[in-house]
């Protein structure tokens, strides 16, 4: 009898008040209503308890969340620069520009000079060409498209030769053995998994091989007693042969990091020149939007591009736009590493991360800065720890303090350790600094 279940208002009580507060007019009706139901149910599962905000704070709050894109801009505070449930590499300014350029009509597929109709490929071909070294270039979906296309379009039928050592888990659980099978090819192990020579690759050529795939160990690494055949030892193997080589390279760098203490990936150039076809992706270190690209011999580049799969998989204007304009930076390699925001937090000076780790503790009351490390991310440069300054809060829940983050417009992501809320500063811009700030004193304000 004393249900307070009872007294909930009705749903067209709540609704005549939000008419009247103007919430119909900031969002379609349908919304509303959707948001007072849903904030009727919330009250019955607390027995009847209404909101404490009271009821139309409560819808107008639901409104605002349901009209929130979920697609959305956030501050990485993390450190990771290649953050794959962040995005991965964010963009440089002139590819943003050019997105925003081909968003409208624009010359996908056509020939402006000659006045006929075009290639989509046109637009990164030559840059692609010009900076690796590569006969022709074709750009698909993503890196695990383009490693399908060419399996399917060189192996199909036939078999596939791949280390042992080499049979990568990539994000998703998508494994090479799963995308073999997939593209028609069967799978032939070669070698052990911490020792494959180039005689065992000679010992599994039958007549059925149509393939020698090598796969760069891009997200773990193999110490120890490790032996592996170069690319260039398989590509002379597969001259002799007749069998074409592919290397999967992952994350695409196209200039060496070695002075900056990042060694082990592979340059895209270095297996071009051994005569390989490349395979990488365009968000990771390249630094570009998701793409995957291919480069090397012209032939086996026109056949792959001819494949009807290719249709299935080519990227759109978006992506070629911003694409296109990260690759021209590349012309100037000071200018990618300067504009590229991939390259210019893998390359920061310890010296700038510290003076703004302490701009931004100095924007919070009780905040500190340690020193400690940052990750590359995007299963690039396994196990490189980059040196960084980082800024800590000591909280009574770490949990409920980077929940509170994340309910920041734009939500920040942070990580924790042991008792203290963690800021990397290495992935923040200079004007997120006081993003961040905000997002504490709100945070702290709400426990």
């Amino acid at each position: 009898m004393n249900d307070r279940r009872r007294s909930l208002p009705a749903v067209s009580t709540l609704l005549e008040q939000a008419v009247d507060a103007g919430l119909t007019t900031r969002a379609p009706r349908s919304v509303v209503v959707d948001a007072i139901r849903a904030t009727l149910q919330q009250a019955r599962q607390r027995s009847g308890e209404p909101p404490p905000e009271g009821w139309l704070a409560a819808v107008e709050q639901r409104v605002i969340e349901q009209s929130r894109r979920s697609l959305r801009r956030v501050v990485n505070a993390t450190g990771v620069i290649l953050h794959t449930n962040l995005g991965r590499a964010p963009l440089a300014r002139a590819a943003r520009q050019a997105v925003d350029a081909a968003l409208g009509y624009s010359a996908l597929e056509f020939d402006v000079a000659a006045g006929t109709r075009g290639s989509r490929q046109a637009h990164t071909r030559s840059l692609l060409q010009q900076l690796t070294g590569a006969e022709d270039a074709l750009v698909v979906v993503n890196a695990a498209a383009a490693v399908f296309l060419v399996l399917n379009t060189l192996a199909g039928g036939g078999e596939t030769l791949v280390s042992r050592g080499e049979l990568v888990e990539i994000g998703g659980r998508f494994r090479i053995p799963e995308i073999l099978s997939k593209s028609g090819s069967i799978l032939v192990e070669v070698g052990t998994t911490n020792r494959t020579r180039l005689r065992d690759y000679e010992l599994a050529i039958s007549p059925r091989t149509r393939l020698i795939l090598k796969v760069h160990r891009s997200n773990f690494q193999l110490t120890g007693f490790v032996t592996e055949a170069s690319t260039a030892e398989l590509v002379a193997l597969g001259r002799v042969r007749g069998i074409p080589v592919v290397h999967d390279v992952g994350s695409g760098l196209l200039i060496s990091l070695e002075e900056y203490g990042l060694g082990g990936e592979p340059l895209v150039q270095h297996s071009v020149v051994a005569g390989a076809t490349v395979v990488f992706s365009g968000d990771k270190l390249l630094g570009g939007p998701q793409a995957g690209i291919i480069v090397g011999p012209r032939d086996v580049v026109s056949r792959a591009g001819g494949n009807p799969m290719a249709r299935a998989l080519r990227p759109d204007k978006t992506t070629l736009a911003a694409l296109e304009a990260t690759l021209a930076l590349y012309r100037d390699p000071e200018r990618a590493l300067a504009e590229i925001p991939a390259l210019t937090m893998l390359t920061a000076e310890p010296r700038a991360l510290k003076r703004r780790a302490r701009r931004l503790a100095r924007r919070i009351p009780g905040a500190h800065t340690a020193p400690g490390t940052s990750a590359v991310g995007g299963g690039a440069f396994p196990g490189c720890e980059l040196p960084t300054t980082l800024v800590t809060v000591a909280v009574e829940s770490c949990e409920a303090f980077v929940g509170a983050l994340r309910q920041h417009d734009p939500p920040v992501i942070a990580r924790t350790s042991e008792d203290r809320v963690v800021f990397d500063v290495r992935t923040l811009g200079d004007d997120e600094v006081a993003v961040v700030a905000e997002a504490v004193r709100q945070a702290r304000e709400k426990a």
